[in-house]
């Protein structure tokens, strides 16, 4: 018997004992924050998980299996050109309606198919941080300097914090670089076009179904809102088509998993997500049963659903319970002390804000109406924009699933990035505003 591994086994048992028996149960503050871990989970199931992790599973299995290693390896990986690698993953949030654990499967995705650290670390940053819908929601909301300032400090950020992560494990890149440089350039299965387009109509429906209802209730915008359902479903027609004419699966089957759709929508219109959860179903099953590629992109997508769905449910457990839920309750952590500790322009209350925004969780375009409630308050203009640079690209459930990807060092040091530069830029902004 291993004395060793039975005493660390008894020292656990120990521990989980005694935090059950010393348990506050019965405490306001405690019995508030559980109900808060719990009504977090529930949000998120709701509002977050079908709409936006879902497509975004399916999109990350795209990129796995039908984006060939080599595509990826050219624009972003370790040894391609610098300025294409940081350009195209700094910009690559403004066409990504995403959030800290949204970006997640498609950053595992490009980073198992070979892209450079640095490279990819820009991608994981920018995907959420740049949302273009969160910049306009800023400037208008916010004011248009933090507006401007958002959009520019991400950019900046992405390429800084990638260059910086490239260079603190540049042996270990340049063992990957010397690597790709040696494996043969596979041919394509198919034409660029047909795989752009393919991802292209993937990301427009996960674009569309979250598409968010504007605050004036005229113009284009709202317009788009009040048709986004019907947009959602030109869309899946169109994936529909791709499926038929790309994947080369018979049209007689993807019209028996259509029909469900249809009829879905035409009994449930009024709660667009039960046809959408259709949808979803009758994808699945469509390509789990075609052989080849299809079922490849099944086994991929569930692949990355195992992977990172149980990281988020735990890490968005635990942030809710120390910090609240989007629906107004208070966590562990009582909001009135973060309202007082981010008030003014010191060093601390840049810090503590990014802090803030780094555990806690923000859905795509939340943190708008949060920094406007806690600038209310007396929130310093200098921390809300650190709480904005590192809320939404940072996040508990975020850090647990990037730790699986890359390792814990890693991880520590690129949180440790985002949580300095925030801070920088929150102090320099807060000082010239």
């Amino acid at each position: 018997m291993n004395w060793k591994h039975e005493w660390k086994a008894l020292l656990w048992m120990a521990v989980l004992f005694t935090a059950a028996y010393f348990l506050p149960v019965g405490k306001v503050r405690f019995d508030q924050a559980v109900y808060e871990s719990l009504a977090l989970a529930r949000w998120y199931a709701r509002e977050h998980v079908l709409l936006c992790l879902i497509p975004a599973f399916f999109i990350a299995g795209v990129i796995s299996v039908f984006v060939s290693q080599a595509a990826v390896i050219k624009y972003f990986g370790a040894s391609a050109r610098k300025w294409m690698a940081y350009a195209v993953a700094s910009v690559s949030g403004t066409i990504l309606a995403v959030c800290s654990c949204t970006i997640l499967p498609l950053f595992s995705s490009i980073h198992k198919r070979g892209a450079g650290l640095g490279p990819a670390i820009a991608f994981l940053y920018s995907g959420p941080a740049i949302n273009i819908l969160a910049i306009i929601l800023t400037a208008r909301i916010l004011g248009a300097e933090l507006g401007i300032a958002r959009i520019v400090g991400a950019v900046f950020f992405s390429v800084v914090i990638g260059l910086i992560m490239h260079f603190i494990y540049f042996r270990e890149e340049k063992q990957k670089a010397d690597a790709q440089l040696m494996m043969p350039e596979p041919e394509e299965s198919r034409p660029l076009w047909q795989t752009a387009f393919h991802f292209f109509v993937l990301v427009a429906i996960l674009i569309f179904a979250n598409w968010g209802k504007p605050e004036i209730s005229a113009g284009f915008w709202h317009g788009v809102w009040a048709a986004k359902w019907w947009i959602t479903g030109f869309f899946g027609l169109l994936f529909g088509i791709s499926l038929v004419g790309i994947l080369k699966i018979r049209w007689q089957h993807v019209l028996s998993a259509g029909i469900p759709v249809v009829i879905a929508a035409l009994l449930f219109g009024d709660n667009p997500l039960i046809p959408f959860s259709v949808a979803v179903l009758g994808t699945a099953i469509l390509i789990s049963r075609r052989e080849g590629e299809p079922r490849e992109w099944m086994a991929s997508t569930w692949g990355f659903a195992k992977q990172i769905l149980p990281l988020l449910a735990a890490g968005v457990l635990v942030a809710g319970f120390l910090l609240g839920s989007p629906e107004g309750g208070q966590g562990l952590i009582p909001n009135q002390w973060i309202s007082m500790l981010v008030g003014g322009n010191s060093v601390f209350s840049n810090f503590f804000a990014s802090i803030v925004g780094a555990f806690m969780y923000f859905a795509t375009l939340t943190e708008v109406p949060i920094l406007q409630g806690l600038i209310a308050n007396g929130m310093g203009k200098g921390p809300a924009l650190a709480l904005l640079l590192a809320g939404p690209a940072l996040s508990l459930p975020n850090m647990l699933v990037i730790r699986s990807v890359i390792g814990t060092q890693k991880t520590m040091v690129f949180v440790s990035l985002v949580v300095v530069m925030a801070t920088l830029t929150g102090l320099i902004f807060g000082s010239l505003f």
